[in-house]
């Protein structure tokens, strides 16, 4: 077991996990997610230091791992790396995607396709030490299918156009009690609209059975499968793993899916962190 004090940081769009691992033993914090692709410098030092219950002075850091949503371009892997060296004092800090923190923590050292479903959604060919083949990940306006913008945007557009039947539309304004100016000024002019429109996604998890829930979250799970994995060279003689919150709840469509397209499934994660820990542990 290793003898440094080592920081994993894993961070989605919504929330962060940090994990201390010092003398052995490991202490977890948790904070909103840190997205250099949203935030500012200022705005990542504000979050460490309200929401962050680390004393930095009472620590000191061997090395940090960050591993985050929003570091697809080294300008945003330099960005963070920067700002957790000022903040923490500590020279050997790395960041890495999201994604290969997935990989990190279903795989450790073995091959695998690695998906995502979270607030977002992502995925990538992963060999047992570094990424390959990745279909692009587009953002929740363009991409992010199966994930919780996704189906979060699906529920608003039926609540909105009044798709729902009445027992759904009535469950969703005594839940939300919202106007319809509410929710358009949240999206389109409030910060953070991808957060937003994903917490509705809880109302399609809460009402699983309904067919119309259903037919929603098994379009935009069957869209995720068309749009990404199908298209993978190994899709039919690989593993596919699964990350995130919207995998973990969901998984008994994403197993008739796989079965459906005679896809190999793996493991299904709510969290990468448990994993990341050992594999870092084991270095």
């Amino acid at each position: 077991m290793s003898a440094k004090n080592i920081l994993i940081v894993e961070s989605g769009s919504t929330k962060t996990d940090w994990c201390l691992l010092r003398a052995g033993k490991k202490k977890m914090y948790h904070t909103q997610g840190i997205n250099p692709y949203f935030l500012t410098e200022s705005e990542i030092i504000k979050i460490l230091q309200q929401e962050l219950k680390l004393n930095v002075a009472n620590v000191e850091l061997d090395e940090i791992h960050f591993y985050g949503a929003g570091i697809g371009s080294s300008d945003k892997k330099k960005h963070i790396e920067k700002i957790l060296k000022k903040y923490f004092n500590t020279k050997k800090v790395t960041a890495h995607s999201d994604i290969l923190a997935s990989a990190r923590a279903c795989c450790l050292n073995s091959k695998g396709i690695v998906c995502i479903l979270g607030t977002g959604s992502n995925s990538t060919y992963y060999d047992g030490k570094k990424l390959g083949f990745k279909t692009p990940s587009l953002g929740y306006v363009l991409g992010d299918e199966g994930g919780g913008t996704h189906i979060g945007k699906k529920v608003l557009q039926y609540y909105l156009h009044a798709i729902f039947d009445n027992d759904l539309m009535i469950k969703f304004d005594e839940q939300y009690n919202l106007s319809k100016e509410e929710i358009l000024e949240n999206i389109y002019k409030k910060s953070f609209p991808n957060r937003y429109i994903a917490q509705f996604t809880t109302f399609a998890l809460a009402n699983r059975g309904h067919f119309m829930i259903e037919n929603i979250i098994e379009d935009c799970l069957n869209e995720y499968f068309l749009n990404h994995l199908l298209r993978y060279p190994k899709i039919h003689s690989t593993k596919l793993y699964f990350t995130g919150s919207v995998a973990w709840f969901l998984k008994d469509i994403i197993a008739l899916l796989c079965e459906q397209y005679e896809c190999k499934l793996g493991t299904i994660i709510q969290k990468p962190m448990p994993g990341l820990i050992k594999y870092h542990l084991q270095k």
